[in-house]
């Protein structure tokens, strides 16, 4: 259970925009918590906010008060402390709700859905276009972090969606960006 948070947030640069910052604090994270191998250190974003979309300028990290020290004392933020304000690790307060902060991921682009199909199958244009409507397409309405993958090179919107939990705290595990695999977080 997630007992201790240290919260991240970006400084004011007129150089490059909250949102170009933010995607890169969360790259450093990611290869962070890949290389320790965390499955127990989660996020939230606590000026998440659907109208105007957005995640806000502070990225909270959660976890036990052990695991998120084993985290600071990486050199992850190597690059990004000009940019960036910490806090110390405190204690999640205990009249504290919870929220599942998850990733979400969309079929965005119908054209690129069929040249994959085609490419796959070996089927043609009409065929991939039978195949795939176009009413498959969606527009998300969530905010993103903007991210490059390390393997293929590729950028792409990492969406995320932050719900309240009405259960409570829910013990679970988190995959390599913090997001739930299952856990909640502590939202205040």
């Amino acid at each position: 259970m997630t007992s201790h948070y240290i919260d991240i947030t970006l400084l004011p640069d007129p150089e490059f925009n909250p949102a170009h910052l933010l995607g890169a604090l969360v790259a450093k994270l990611h290869r962070a918590l890949v290389q320790l191998h965390a499955d127990q250190i989660g996020i939230s974003f606590p000026g998440y906010s659907l109208r105007p979309r957005t995640l806000g300028e502070v990225l909270r990290l959660h976890g036990t008060e052990a695991e998120l020290q084993s985290l600071m004392a990486q050199a992850w933020l190597q690059g990004m402390r000009d940019h960036v304000k910490v806090t110390r690790c405190m204690s999640v307060p205990p009249d504290a709700a919870h929220c599942v902060v998850q990733r979400r991921q969309f079929k965005t682009n119908v054209e690129r859905l069929r040249r994959r199909r085609m490419r796959r199958k070996g089927e043609s244009a009409e065929q991939a276009a039978a195949a795939i409507p176009d009413s498959v397409e969606r527009r998300p309405h969530l905010p993103y972090v903007q991210l490059r993958s390390a393997s293929t090179g590729q950028s792409f919107c990492l969406f995320v969606e932050q719900v309240v939990s009405a259960s409570g705290a829910v013990a679970g595990t988190f995959n390599a960006y913090g997001l739930s695999c299952g856990g909640s977080v502590p939202w205040f």
